[in-house]
């Protein structure tokens, strides 16, 4: 179980960093065949291997461990009861719906936004999709400098590495739920 989950942690942690097998093996000095063997679950790599591997992404050994030890594969989450996550002067709350799960590969948020909240003037580039669900309210997308407003019950998804910015055009709350991939490092 534990080999599985270290596998799965260092291919998940690769691919967020657009890496692949033989540019891992490079910068970390570990061969790809047994990078590739570490991501299959086939072997449990020594204490030296991990640290060059962690090493390789600037974190501790404990970032590739601490996933074993913690954490649950399924996560409930009752009616306006997620984690919290993020609030910004009071005009932008973010509650996770995906807190807790191990190891994820996205997640899921429900973001509230005070009229005229914005992502910011400048568009945001970063690896992955999303995905945005507009459960109340309106907002204006801008993605590659095309705008488009989004009503109640309209979605859209989009490479995240396009530049885009939001922006709350209700007189009042919107809400939103995110599908976001891979999951963001979101922090308390």
């Amino acid at each position: 179980m534990v080999k599985h989950l270290i596998g799965k942690k260092l291919k998940t942690t690769r691919l967020r960093n657009d890496m692949t097998i033989q540019e891992l093996a490079a910068k970390s000095r570990v061969s790809s065949n047994m990078i590739s063997r570490i991501e299959r679950g086939l072997t449990i790599p020594s204490v030296e291997i991990l640290m060059k591997l962690a090493d390789a992404f600037g974190m501790s050994i404990s970032y590739f461990v601490e996933e074993a030890e913690k954490g649950t594969v399924v996560v409930r989450t009752e009616q306006r009861r997620g984690e919290p996550i993020f609030f910004f002067e009071d005009k932008h709350q973010i509650t996770s719906l995906t807190h807790g799960i191990r190891d994820p590969g996205f997640t899921v948020f429900c973001d509230t936004l005070d009229e005229g909240c914005s992502s910011g003037e400048g568009g945001m580039v970063h690896n992955g999709e999303e995905f945005a669900y507009v459960l109340k309210g309106r907002v204006k997308f801008v993605i590659e400098d095309e705008p488009q407003v989004l009503e109640e019950g309209d979605s859209i998804v989009f490479k995240a590495s396009l530049p885009h910015r939001w922006e709350n055009v209700y007189p009042g709350q919107t809400e939103i739920l995110w599908v976001v991939s891979p999951a963001p490092n979101v922090s308390q």
